[in-house]
């Protein structure tokens, strides 16, 4: 019953792009985009304006498709949540991000560290602690995020999935925190009733109606149920990079399964954001439970810069569900 109760999941019910529905430039005058449009970002792709190299170590996982269910609604997204086993890949005693290295990076670029800490809502000085309280994984399903772009000295956002083989950092919830390819900071899509139309490069397999968004798990997470790419399964503890990581046995239901919720408004206290990480600086079993809404980021969503190429694709998925990227 426990293991149901984790690997449950839920609908986001909304659509992810700015909160009045309108599209948006860069600051100085950058490329414009149209209503409601999210950047596909394959895994290895540094992708537009990154705050550091990559500090990625692996790009590759298992990928699994979430439990197929029927969407009751135009604007239902699936939801997972972040503890679910089998939501995460990686490799057994081997992180899929350098933490370190991307410490590095920050100490080295203090005007980045502080646009970094104003997305994480963290105090500059404390990143690397923040960082350090991470779990390195990989993606396993195509994921929308909120995705932060550096430019002109601050935090500029933009709506992305991420494939599937993404390094990430995610926190004790399970929420990806980090994209270790550019270094940038992720935080939860933003929401809004309006049908999303996407940009960029399509990856083989791509497939709208297997998108997800990573709900937060509703309490810590000490230990994560991980895929290997061989089709072999370990623990890793939160806040590790893989010295701690000890193989166990499959998990009995390894496809993290959905369900449907009616869409909820972006203003609605009630709806269910991933919360924002703080270092640790308690025990987590202790800590209170998250914020049910995520905190603003200090900018309001942005455009990834030069993605206006061509690709947009519309926005009729044609499987009845106007939220999701079509299939190219």
């Amino acid at each position: 019953m426990i293991a149901t109760a984790v690997v449950a999941a839920v609908i986001l019910a909304v659509v992810f792009t700015r909160p009045d529905g309108g599209g948006t430039g860069a600051s100085d005058g950058g490329t414009s985009t149209s209503e409601g449009e999210v950047f596909l970002q394959p895994a290895a792709d540094t992708g537009p304006d990154p705050f550091t190299e990559s500090t990625a170590k692996e790009s590759s996982a298992s990928p699994v498709s979430p439990s197929p269910t029927e969407l009751a609604t135009q604007n239902a997204v699936q939801g997972v949540q972040g503890g679910a086993p089998g939501l995460y890949g990686g490799t057994r005693n081997v992180a899929s991000c350098d933490v370190e290295k991307q410490i590095t990076f920050f100490k080295g670029a203090p005007d980045k560290q502080r646009a970094f800490a104003s997305v994480a809502r963290v105090d500059p000085p404390d990143v690397p602690a923040y960082l350090r309280s991470l779990t390195p994984v990989v993606l396993r399903m195509d994921t929308r995020v909120t995705n932060h772009g550096y430019s002109d000295g601050r935090a500029t956002s933009y709506q992305a999935v991420l494939q599937a083989g993404t390094a990430v950092l995610v926190d004790d919830r399970g929420v990806p925190r980090v994209r270790c390819a550019c270094g940038n900071p992720l935080s939860a899509p933003v929401a809004q009733q309006s049908a999303p139309k996407m940009t960029g490069d399509v990856w083989p397999g791509f497939k709208p109606s297997n998108v997800v968004a990573v709900t937060p798990a509703p309490k810590p997470v000490d230990v994560f149920v991980v895929c290997e790419p061989d089709g072999e399964w370990f623990e890793r503890h939160k806040g590790d990079t893989g010295t701690k990581d000890r193989k166990t046995e499959k998990p009995d239901k390894p496809s993290p399964s959905v369900s449907v919720t009616t869409p909820t408004s972006p203003s609605d206290p009630t709806s269910s954001e991933p919360p924002t990480s703080e270092p640790p600086t308690s025990d987590p079993e202790t800590s209170p439970e998250p914020p049910t809404s995520e905190p603003p980021t200090s900018e309001p969503p942005q455009p990834p810069p030069g993605n206006d190429t061509g690709n947009d694709t519309g926005n009729d998925t044609g499987n009845g569900t106007t939220d999701q990227p079509p299939a190219s």
